[in-house]
């Protein structure tokens, strides 16, 4: 088969959450993997985080404009977070990104770890589908002025404190007022985030194709403040009217503390991500195989 990706990006999960370091287990899976990508006749570059913590050599190295400049393919290895995070990066870039599961749910992570081997070849040689996500952009703007931005793939949520009482929240839509919220907070998902933290706040699914946020109240005050569906084009402003220690986080990966009157906006980026997944895939195999749905039929 012929190749359609001839320089591909290798991203790993490069350390353990626990102790800071990368795992031995982890750095021997991604030499596997790389001598696997480079006998299907690949050329391997490490992203330059993955190479300092694997500290494996024989392989160029590109930081992440390098690896968007430079490359066909990014092939990422770990769990969702991992992904999250190299895909707002890649965004930008265009670059299509394929996911290696190597955490524990894998809902964008999707190809099984093992097996990977008859899984990327006919990837690699164009028998794929293409799936397109949307990203959002957040920002704290504090007296007129931005104070933090931030890209998110899954949510942009607003918290109450760790040990505070709940927050009030004053919720616009294209600068309509729609409610104050007095919960624990509220949390802003795309199609791709309504499987994350949007999911256990009782949020609805949507699907990646459907150009929706969905706004879901955690722990309303109120029972009646429900979720809520609305078109992605839309600004969404959250504005924080009371409430100690509240604070915003963009993927919970990059978060920032919020001062009363603080109002967090949110629209949608003007770039998206590209996942890539085996012939065949369906979003609806995904949500039965990590939901545990029944799988019925004949």
């Amino acid at each position: 088969m012929s190749l359609q990706f001839h320089r591909v990006a290798l991203v790993g999960k490069y350390h353990d959450t626990a102790t800071g370091a990368v795992a031995e287990s982890t750095r021997d899976l991604i030499a596997e993997i790389a001598a696997f990508l480079t006998q299907q006749g690949c050329e391997v570059l490490l992203a330059e985080r993955t190479a300092q913590a694997t500290g494996l050599d024989g392989y160029g190295v590109r930081d992440v404009a390098g690896i968007g400049n430079d490359c066909d393919l990014a092939v990422v290895v770990g769990g969702d977070g991992t992904m999250l995070g190299i895909g707002r990066q890649l965004a930008r870039y265009g670059t299509p990104l394929i996911g290696i599961n190597q955490g524990r749910l894998g809902f964008i992570t999707d190809l099984p770890l093992d097996q990977y081997r008859q899984t990327l070849p006919p990837m690699l040689a164009g028998a794929f589908e293409e799936d397109h996500r949307s990203l959002m952009l957040g920002k704290v703007m504090r007296e007129g002025e931005s104070v933090f931005e931030a890209y998110a793939m899954n949510d942009v949520v607003v918290n109450r404190g760790a040990v505070a009482s709940m927050v009030e929240l004053r919720v616009e839509v294209n600068g309509h007022f729609v409610a104050n919220h007095r919960a624990d907070g509220i949390i802003v998902a795309t199609p791709t985030g309504s499987t994350a933290y949007a999911l256990s706040a009782g949020g609805p699914l949507l699907h990646p194709l459907v150009p929706a946020w969905a706004l879901v109240p955690i722990a309303p005050h109120t029972l009646s403040n429900r979720p809520i569906v609305v078109a992605d084009p839309v600004e969404i402003a959250i504005e924080i009217v009371s409430g100690k220690d509240a604070s915003a986080s963009f993927d919970m990966q990059s978060i920032t503390s919020l001062h009363h009157g603080d109002r967090v906006i949110v629209r949608r980026s003007d770039y998206r991500v590209r996942f890539l997944h085996p012939k065949g895939w369906s979003y609806f195999d995904t949500l039965r195989r990590k939901l545990l749905w029944n799988e019925g039929g004949v």
